[in-house]
């Protein structure tokens, strides 16, 4: 039975049940709801509508470059800027908390805007992450982008997700160290996608 957010047209698929686990290699796996979000289209108008995007530059080698999507970050304070956000946020962590030891709190957001948007490959490696096990959920809306993963030592095949429309994918284990990802820029006419991360506190 669906539960109803919003709005009849908008609700999350049940987690028990759907969600695909594919193990990897070093104590990594990753879980994966295709259209968890049924309906996203509602929210995905909110997000790129109502939330205050945010263009950054880094410093990259010998100079500064811009980083290529918006960004935007809430606390565990902040208020989401769609209702369906804080219910998906709640129930990931009532699934996963009995495995992952605590509750998603954090939610940081990309805007890939078009197909020249990208992010490079990489882990999330700044915070706890760095050292220990963790989990990282990510909510796609829009048009699909394909998220890649390899493992850091090689030697294994480079594996692709295509997300958008509502889809689940969680980075949980040892994925953040032992395994990069990635969303590559594409050269085919893509529209607009938004990336919701949700993670626990001093995981980035």
């Amino acid at each position: 039975m669906l539960d109803l957010m919003a709005g009849p047209s908008t609700a999350l698929e049940p987690l028990p049940g759907r969600l695909v686990r594919h193990t990897l290699t070093a104590g990594a796996w990753v879980d994966v709801l295709p259209g968890w979000v049924r309906g996203s289209d509602p929210v995905f108008e909110t997000l790129l509508t109502e939330v205050d995007w945010r263009a950054e530059r880094r410093a990259m080698y010998d100079g500064v470059v811009d980083v290529p999507r918006l960004l935007r970050w809430y606390g565990g304070g902040d208020a989401l800027p769609h209702p369906v956000l804080t219910q998906a946020r709640d129930r990931l962590s009532a699934h996963y908390e009995p495995e992952l030891g605590e509750a998603f709190v954090t939610a940081g957001m990309c805007l890939y805007r078009d197909g020249s948007d990208s992010v490079a490959w990489h882990g999330d490696t700044l915070g706890r992450s760095a050292r220990e096990d963790t989990m990282v959920a990510i909510v796609s809306f829009g048009s699909p982008r394909n998220l890649m993963l390899r493992p850091r030592a090689g030697g294994a095949e480079t594996l692709r997700f295509p997300l958008g429309h509502g889809d689940l994918i969680v980075m949980g284990g040892s994925c953040q160290r032992t395994w990069e990802h990635a969303v590559p820029k594409t050269a085919k006419p893509v529209g607009p996608r938004v990336s919701v991360q949700f993670r626990p506190v001093n995981v980035a």
